[in-house]
């Protein structure tokens, strides 16, 4: 056993810390060494959708790799932040403990909330106090986001002060009038008009999902993930026929879907 492996602290989340400052010393690692905050965006995003991949297949096992890998991320950007005397790992969880107690006022003061729409109400207007009067409420919502996670989040946000179809019955119908819409400008042929109905609509989907009660990113995953399941089952079938699928006529291929979906996949 090295002697630098024997200095680390046995807590675990100290032990943690401790190994990322050895890796970005002199003593430690080219790689981390290099890393900045810009080179390591696609990391966090990365063990982000890692995570919750462990989420959805209800794996603890792998949720608790994902989580440590996940945690990993945020110990090394608050490490760089360290280096350049920013703020520490202590400084951005006390700025959250803060944040949670004054946005918790039902739980930590005098304010009630009885109910889950009552709480995000009181969550948005204490959250725009803090930014100011003039903030809007739709202001810092990642533009990183997925545009259908990043609608989704409008949508609630929206949602909070009121702005909403009080029923989904009016957001079929809007679904209805937007498809309307994109189906009379096929015949224009502009992309860029096409592209707008078509987003409308789009937006208007997740409205719908949210109105359900389903989350539409996760609906498209599992939309994604049954076409996968049905596409491979249908590749199985040609190569067992010594077929491929690019060679098959449209009626074949879509004999061949159809059995995939009576396979209940």
């Amino acid at each position: 056993m090295s002697a630098q492996l024997e200095l680390l602290p046995a807590e675990p989340l100290a032990r943690l810390r401790a190994i990322v400052s050895l890796l970005r010393s002199p003593a430690g690692c080219p790689w981390d060494r290099e890393q900045t905050h810009q080179s390591l965006r696609a990391g966090i995003l990365e063990e982000a959708c890692e995570t919750i991949d462990a989420i959805s297949k209800e794996d603890d096992s792998n949720l608790c790799e994902e989580l440590g890998d996940l945690l990993l991320q945020v110990i090394f950007h608050t490490d760089l932040a360290t280096e350049r005397g920013a703020f520490t790992l202590e400084d951005a969880a006390r700025q959250t403990c803060e944040k949670l107690i004054r946005r918790h006022p039902h739980v930590f003061a005098q304010s009630e909330a009885g109910d889950t729409r009552s709480v995000l109400r009181q969550w948005e207007q204490i959250k725009r106090e803090e930014k100011g009067a003039s903030a809007s409420i739709m202001a810092n919502i990642p533009r990183a986001l997925p545009a259908l996670l990043r609608a989704a989040n409008i949508q609630k946000k929206a949602n909070r002060v009121g702005f909403d179809w009080p029923d989904r019955a009016g957001v079929l119908e809007k679904f209805r009038e937007e498809l309307a819409e994109l189906t009379a400008e096929l015949a224009s042929g502009d992309p860029k008009r096409l592209a707008h109905e078509l987003g409308d609509l789009l937006f208007t989907t997740v409205n719908l999902a949210r109105k359900l009660g389903i989350e539409p990113e996760l609906a498209l995953e599992e939309a994604n993930q049954r076409f996968i399941a049905r596409f491979q089952h249908m590749e199985t079938s040609c190569a067992a026929n010594q077929q491929k699928l690019e060679e098959l006529t449209s009626k074949d291929l879509d004999t061949l879907w159809r059995e995939a979906k009576s396979a209940n996949l």
